[in-house]
């Protein structure tokens, strides 16, 4: 990894290990720096190793529990231990290959066992189990797995959109039931505003009519007691007289443009008044004199 060398001597950079040789065995671990060898008596550089991290992106594909195919994109950060390096060198060919092999192997075993929705919110758990997995094989060929990260789960898009629906559905379900409980409120609201109105609507009637009775109970009075000679009688025709007058008028001060047909005079007032009293009489005949049975 960019170290320099040549038939004498090597210069090997830091954060790399280089392999020697004597005679096509091996010698020892070159460290970083500048090294020198006697090829007449065998020695060679057979090789440098570069000890940084590195990155193998694998994507696993395989089925859930609930036969769901999914994609499973795992990144696997490894290195070399620089004291293992001649294992590194000498035991495996490609160890990329071999890294790869026995993720598909760890995950297609341990998927399977699950649903499509435990797999996403354990995810970290498949990784955990491949990291177990690769540190005890790996270990021996002298790499270190770092870390695992589960960067990806992709399932087939069909599943997607059936996922991306339900999801739809409840939240459609979710806000209808909110809706309902607001339009619940509203109308229970508003039922309870209209029943204070009529409560306080019927109330302002009672006090109405009572203040009218008042009314017209002192202006008979006051009236029987300033012209002498007049019955109440007379005098409740009178007032009755002038509501009626008073009620012509307002008709005819009116902006809309309504018509109405009355039978109009005096004797009609007459006529009124005199219907009253004659159902005041007769019902309190009837309450005064029972039919006989028979």
């Amino acid at each position: 990894m960019g170290s320099v060398y040549c038939l004498f001597c090597a210069c090997i950079d830091q954060a790399s290990v280089g392999i020697v040789e004597k005679w096509g065995r091996f010698q020892f671990l070159a460290s970083p720096g500048l090294h020198f060898f006697n090829p007449f008596l065998g020695e060679c550089l057979s090789g440098v190793l570069s000890t940084r991290i590195s990155s193998l992106d694998v994507r696993v594909e395989t089925k859930t529990k609930d036969d769901v195919f999914v994609q499973l994109l795992c990144s696997i950060q490894y290195r070399i231990v620089k004291e293992n390096a001649d294992d590194a060198f000498y035991e495996l060919q490609n160890p990329k290959e071999q890294i790869q092999a026995y993720v598909f192997d760890v995950v297609r075993a341990h998927v399977p066992g699950m649903t499509l929705d435990k797999l996403f919110e354990q995810k970290s758990d498949v990784a955990k189990v491949v990291l177990e997995e690769l540190e005890k094989v790996m270990g021996a060929y002298g790499y270190s797995i770092e870390q695992i990260l589960m960067v990806d789960i992709v399932p087939d898009p069909s599943v997607r959109r059936a996922m991306n629906e339900i999801n739809a559905a409840q939240r459609l379900r979710q806000a209808s039931i909110f809706k309902g409980e607001a339009e619940k409120i509203l109308m229970v609201k508003r039922a309870e505003a209209e029943a204070e109105a009529k409560y306080l609507g019927g109330i302002g009637v009672a006090r109405q009519r009572q203040a009218i009775t008042d009314g017209l109970r002192d202006n008979i009075l006051n009236f029987s007691h300033t012209v002498s000679g007049t019955s109440a009688k007379e005098v409740m025709d009178l007032i009755m007289v002038t509501q009626y007058f008073d009620t012509i008028k307002d008709l005819g001060d009116s902006s809309k443009n309504t018509t109405i047909f009355i039978p109009h005079g005096p004797g009609h007032v007459r006529d009124i008044t005199d219907q009253i009293r004659n159902g005041m009489m007769e019902a309190s005949c009837s309450n005064v004199n029972p039919a006989p049975s028979d």
